[in-house]
């Protein structure tokens, strides 16, 4: 048996070299280790052959030979996930988008945007920008993440308080399946109840189900003028009264609402000084809210939110940044959490979601636990408070058995308050093992038939989203 899927092998990846040449295929070791892993820290390993088509119809060919050779496929985007889904597995051929980069069309009058799946999501954005629109979805790992990764994973990021997830912001997309059989929906209908909205089977199915391939993105109008404001308050339920009187004051318009728990106020600012407290005093809370407006006048409608909240006694103290390089440094205090791996240690990062009413009160509920924990060390807390997002990332003595108790108490108590063991990362490999305290057993078997369906060999990212068999 072991000795026929070895032929197999061997005799697809002479096939796709036939078809792919030195251009559209990678098989040195040296070439190969370079797409073994993703971000995660998860440890990949290098795959036989890294495929890269140019063309849909040359990921369809790939997919139909791997398919008829029984050949593992990882695809692979900017290989800017956390969760270890683009991760190689032994004898498994890549699928990288990388040369299928490029915007195919901006149409002003439909607001939208069709680009390649390998296209960076920077790219999109200054495309959308020239022309006078904005692709709302941003997150950190902008300049190396692609459209096809964002889509696959169902991305958040910063921006979904206003404009939602990826999903609400892709209209068409086309993806291939594993045998190599094309669906091709990219219209830009806005309304359309012709039967099952299949896109909606590829986001956020992290390379499982199909390759994506093209998409047909919704732009929205460019507003000119916006305002950023710190705020330093007295504890998270005064981050929510905030919340509803920004709605009320500024409707659509607030953009931006990320929290900072004081635990990870005092080490970026204090402890390590990644970055520098613009506070003399601490506090039992920080916001960064930030509002849009297409008249210039949204700083001072800041700072009359500001009075209104001081008033109220919901906020301490705050600073309207008046320059872009003051809104940099600002911003900078909130994504110096891409920059805490050396001081922290070994830790485990949590992303996890609920309901923006309960976030505050399980961040508390989970000290306690926690803290009882021997293996169990320093804990940072920080997200998307509007939108019920935090990442909690545990500190922990760096072993195995550490990491397992860690995760259980946290995945157990996020489970009996309904949550979500990632609201933007995806399950990938890291966390395939906890999903079912996010999902019913209802559920998982039917994303598994699902998976069953569309893939019937498993060879699309297997061991992701669901557990190896």
């Amino acid at each position: 048996m072991q000795d026929d899927l070895a032929r197999r092998s061997h005799a697809g990846l002479e096939y796709l070299k036939r078809v792919f040449g030195p251009k559209g295929l990678l098989s040195t070791r040296e070439d190969c280790q370079r797409y073994a892993a993703d971000q995660s820290g998860l440890a990949g390993e290098a795959p036989l052959a890294v495929v890269r088509p140019a063309t849909t119809e040359e990921v369809a060919r790939a997919l139909e030979i791997c398919n008829g050779h029984n050949l593992t496929v990882i695809p692979q985007g900017g290989r800017t996930g956390l969760s270890g889904g683009a991760c190689g597995l032994a004898r498994s051929v890549v699928l990288s988008s990388e040369r299928l980069t490029g915007i195919i069309e901006l149409d002003r009058q439909a607001m939208t945007l069709t680009a390649w799946a390998g296209t960076p999501l920077e790219t999109v954005q200054m495309a959308a920008r020239d022309a006078g629109f904005e692709y709302p979805v941003d997150i950190g790992s902008r300049g190396s993440a692609t459209i096809g990764g964002t889509i696959a994973t169902n991305a958040g990021g910063i921006r979904v308080l206003q404009h939602g997830m990826t999903r609400q912001n892709v209209l068409g997309l086309e993806a291939v399946l594993a045998d190599g059989s094309v669906i091709s929906r990219l219209g830009k209908t806005v309304k359309d109840n012709s039967g099952f909205d299949l896109k909606h089977v590829f986001i956020g199915s992290e390379g499982t189900l199909g390759v994506i391939t093209r998409a047909v993105l919704q732009l929205r109008p460019s507003v000119p003028h916006s305002a950023l404001a710190l705020l330093a308050l007295p504890d998270h339920a005064a981050a929510l009264a905030c919340l509803a009187a920004a709605r009320t004051r500024f409707g659509t318009r607030v953009a931006a609402f990320e929290g900072m728990w004081p635990d990870y106020w005092d080490f970026v600012c204090h402890q390590t000084q990644l970055v520098t407290s613009p506070f003399k005093d601490r506090h039992g809370f920080y916001l960064l809210l930030e509002v849009v407006s297409g008249e210039d006048d949204a700083g001072e409608q800041m700072e009359a939110f500001f009075a209104e909240r001081f008033e109220a006694g919901e906020v301490i103290d705050g600073i309207l940044a008046k320059s872009v390089a003051e809104m940099q440094a600002l911003w900078a205090i909130r994504e110096a959490v891409g920059e805490v791996d050396a001081d922290l240690g070994p830790h485990i990062n949590f992303d996890i979601g609920l309901a923006p009413s309960d976030l505050g009160r399980f961040c508390d509920a989970v000290d306690g636990p926690l803290a009882a924990l021997d293996c169990a060390g320093q804990t940072l807390k920080v997200g998307h408070v509007g939108d019920g997002n935090a990442h909690l990332l545990v500190a922990h003595e760096g072993s195995k058995e550490a990491e397992e108790r860690i995760e259980e108490t946290v995945y157990s108590l996020l489970s009996s308050w309904g949550g979500a063991v990632t609201a933007e990362h995806g399950i990938g490999r890291i966390k395939v093992r906890w999903l079912d305290k996010s999902r019913s057993k209802s559920e998982m078997q039917l994303m598994q038939t699902m998976k069953t369906a569309l893939d019937p060999q498993n060879i699309l990212s297997p061991g992701v989203l669901f557990a190896m068999t």
